[in-house]
C-alpha cells in the first residue's frame, strides 16, 4: 500500500514528488508506515490524509479520540496483533467487529481478524497516530500507567508540615522511602495545584481504584492506581493529615499543610469516608495565594455591589449568602470580612472548618464533640464585645434565633445557608421558626450565587448565534435580539485540556430588604410573590446574572443553563 498511497497522493497533489522521497528516506530510516512519516515531516495533516483515504476507498472515517471504545471488545484481539496491524476494534454489531484501521487495504489483516474472532470485520479509517494513542490506552496496565506517571517526577521539593505537633516527618519518609505510594500521593497532592483543581476524589470500587480532579467545578477523572495500592494509598493520606490509620469503620476529618518550593504553603482539607469497598478519600485545595478578596474581580454586576456593600457596611442586621456546596460562598463572606477589616472594628467568626487564616479576624474552630457548635460560640462572641460576627452557616433555629438577636441588638452578622436562591431563603427562615416580624426587622440583604465557567481566552472563537426563541427564555430584551447577539465558545486547546473553559466567575442575585419586600414578608407572601417584587426593585436572577455573562463573552448559553434554573 506504501508506494500506492504515495502514488495517489502525488496525483492529487497533496504531495510533492520532493516531499514523497523525502518522506521514503525517512521511512527507510526510522521505519513505520509512509502516510505516518509524511504526517511526522509536516507534509500533510493527519485529518487530510484519513479523509483522502476514505474518499480514495469509500471508507467512513472515526475520530478515535473522541470514540466510546468497549474494553470488552478490545479484549477480542491481543494487543500484539493490533500493533502489528495498527488495528483497534471498536464496538460489535450482531456477528460483525466494527475495527479502526490504518490501512483498509490490508486483507491480510482483515483474514486474520476473522479467523482470530469468528467475526465478519467492517473497517473505518483512523490515522496511524490515533491508533497507536488508543492501543496505549486500552492496553495500557495500571503497573505501567503508575510507573509513567512516576517516572518524571520529583518530590525532593515538598515536605508535610505538622501542625499539632513536633513530629519530624522525615523519619517516616525514611521508614517507606522505597514504596512507590509516597511518590505516588505526593505526585496527586502536586498535580492537582498544578491543574488548579479544587477537590481530589480518591475511589475504591469492587474492581477498581480512580482518582479524580475537580477542575472548574467539573469532575475530570487523572488516573486509575493498582487496586494493590488501594489502602496503602488511604493509609499514606491518613498518616500525613494525622488521622487514625487503624478506623476504618468511622468517618474522619483532618488537615494536611504542605511547604512547596519557592516557600508556597497549600492546605487540603482531608474528608475519610467508609464505603462498600474501602474509604473513600476526598481532600479539598485550599490555596490562600489564590484568595481573591477584591470584590470588584468576583463576578458582581455594579449595581449588585453597590447594594451588597451598601448592606455590609450598615451598623447592624443580618447578611445572608447562599447557594451549594462548592459556589464561592466562603470567598464571598472572606471578602466581605476583608473589607470590613479595620482597626476600630472588633470581628468574629465561628467556622467549620476554618478555610483561611485572616490576619486582624478573631477565627474560632468548631468542635461539635465538645459542645463548641455555631449556637455556643455565637453567645461568647456577644460577651466579647463584637461589631461584625460572621458564623459559618446557620442550621438550626437554636443559631438562627441567636443570630437574630445579634442582628437587633446593634451587631452586624454575616452568614450563610444552604438554599437554591434567595426569595426562597426567606421561608427557609421561617420554616426554621424566626417569626416573619424578626425576620423583616433583621435582615439587610441576602445573596444567592452560583459559579460558572469561563470561555478559555487561549481557543476563544466566535459561536453561531442562538435562535431567538432560546434568547427570549433567558429574558433577553427584543431591542437587543435585534441588534444581533454575539456569543462565544472555546474551541479546546491545551490550555483548557480541550474543554474549552478555563476558570470560574461567579453569578450574583442579589435581593436587598426594600420596604416593599419587607410589608410581603410580614404579610407571609409567597415566595413567587417576594421574587417578583424583587425583581420589580431591581434584583437581577442568577439566571440573568448568567445570561449578561454570555453577552459579555465571559461564559457559554450551555454553561449558564447547566448552573442555573430558569425563572
Amino acid at each position: 500500500m506504501a508506494d500506492r498511497i504515495g502514488e495517489l497522493l502525488l496525483r492529487e497533489r497533496l504531495i510533492t514528488a520532493e516531499q514523497l522521497k523525502k518522506a521514503i528516506d525517512e521511512q527507510k530510516m526510522s521505519g513505520g508506515r509512509l502516510g505516518l512519516n509524511l504526517t511526522k515531516l509536516g507534509f500533510i495533516t493527519e485529518k487530510d490524509l484519513t479523509a483522502f483515504l476514505s474518499r480514495q476507498y469509500g471508507i467512513p472515517t472515526i475520530d478515535l479520540a473522541a470514540a466510546e471504545i468497549d474494553p470488552e471488545i478490545v479484549k477480542l484481539i491481543p494487543e500484539d496483533v493490533c500493533q502489528k496491524y495498527q488495528i483497534i476494534p471498536v464496538n460489535r454489531t450482531g456477528s460483525t467487529l466494527v475495527m479502526a484501521m490504518a490501512d483498509p487495504s490490508n486483507i491480510f489483516a482483515i483474514d486474520d481478524i476473522k479467523f482470530l474472532t469468528g467475526y465478519n470485520v467492517e473497517p473505518l479509517i483512523a490515522s496511524e497516530a490515533a491508533i497507536k494513542a488508543a492501543i496505549e490506552k486500552q492496553y495500557e496496565s495500571p503497573e505501567a500507567n503508575l510507573e509513567g506517571m512516576l517516572g518524571d517526577f520529583e518530590d525532593t521539593d515538598m515536605e508535610v508540615v505538622r501542625e499539632e505537633d513536633d513530629v519530624d516527618v522525615n523519619d517516616l519518609k525514611k521508614a517507606v522511602e522505597d514504596a512507590p505510594v509516597v511518590k505516588l500521593v505526593n505526585m496527586i497532592l502536586t498535580d492537582a495545584i498544578k491543574k488548579n483543581a479544587s477537590d481530589i476524589h480518591i475511589e475504591p470500587y469492587e474492581k477498581s481504584f480512580r482518582v479524580r480532579y475537580r477542575i472548574d467545578g467539573v469532575l475530570q477523572e487523572v488516573m486509575k492506581p493498582p487496586m494493590k495500592l488501594r489502602n496503602a494509598i488511604t493509609s499514606r493520606i491518613k498518616i500525613i493529615a494525622n488521622l487514625d490509620i487503624a478506623e476504618r469503620r468511622l468517618p474522619q476529618d483532618g488537615r494536611i499543610k504542605l511547604k512547596l518550593a519557592k516557600n508556597k504553603e497549600m492546605d487540603y482539607r482531608v474528608s475519610v469516608l467508609p464505603t462498600l469497598f474501602g474509604e473513600k478519600t476526598v481532600l479539598r485545595l485550599l490555596d490562600k495565594g489564590n484568595l481573591q478578596l477584591d470584590m470588584t474581580k468576583l463576578g458582581f454586576e455594579q449595581k449588585a455591589l453597590d447594594d451588597f456593600m451598601h448592606a455590609i457596611h450598615k451598623p447592624w442586621g443580618i447578611c445572608l449568602v447562599t447557594g451549594p456546596t462548592g459556589s464561592g460562598k466562603t470567598t464571598t463572606l472572606y471578602s466581605a470580612l476583608s473589607d470590613l477589616n479595620k482597626v476600630s472594628e472588633n470581628i468574629s467568626t465561628a467556622e467549620d472548618p476554618v478555610e483561611f487564616n485572616l490576619g486582624g479576624i478573631n477565627q474560632c474552630q468548631m468542635h461539635d464533640d465538645i459542645g463548641l457548635n455555631f449556637a455556643a460560640a455565637l453567645r461568647s462572641f456577644l460577651r466579647q464585645d463584637p461589631d461584625v460576627i460572621m458564623v459559618g452557616e446557620i442550621r438550626d433555629y437554636e443559631t438562627a434565633e441567636i443570630a437574630v438577636k445579634a442582628a437587633l441588638t446593634g451587631h452586624l452578622v454575616l452568614s450563610t445557608l444552604h438554599t437554591n436562591d434567595a426569595p426562597g431563603t426567606v421561608n427557609r427562615l421561617l420554616n426554621m421558626g424566626i417569626e416573619p416580624f424578626l425576620v423583616s426587622s433583621a435582615c439587610n440583604l441576602i445573596l444567592a450565587q452560583r459559579l460558572a465557567r469561563k470561555v478559555c481566552k487561549d481557543c476563544k472563537v466566535k459561536a453561531p448565534q442562538p435562535s431567538e426563541a432560546l434568547l427570549k427564555t433567558f429574558g433577553v430584551a427584543q431591542d437587543i435580539i435585534d441588534a444581533g447577539v454575539e456569543v462565544y465558545k472555546g474551541a479546546g486547546c491545551a490550555t483548557c485540556n480541550g474543554s474549552g473553559y478555563k476558570g470560574r466567575i461567579a453569578l450574583y442575585e442579589v435581593m436587598p430588604f426594600t420596604d416593599a419586600l419587607k410589608e410581603a414578608v410580614l404579610n407571609g407572601a409567597p415566595t413567587s410573590e417576594i421574587k417578583r417584587i424583587a425583581i420589580k426593585d431591581g434584583m437581577k436572577t442568577l439566571r440573568m446574572s448568567g445570561i449578561t455573562k454570555v453577552l459579555e463573552g465571559v461564559s457559554t448559553i450551555e454553561e449558564i443553563m447547566r448552573v442555573t434554573m430558569a425563572d
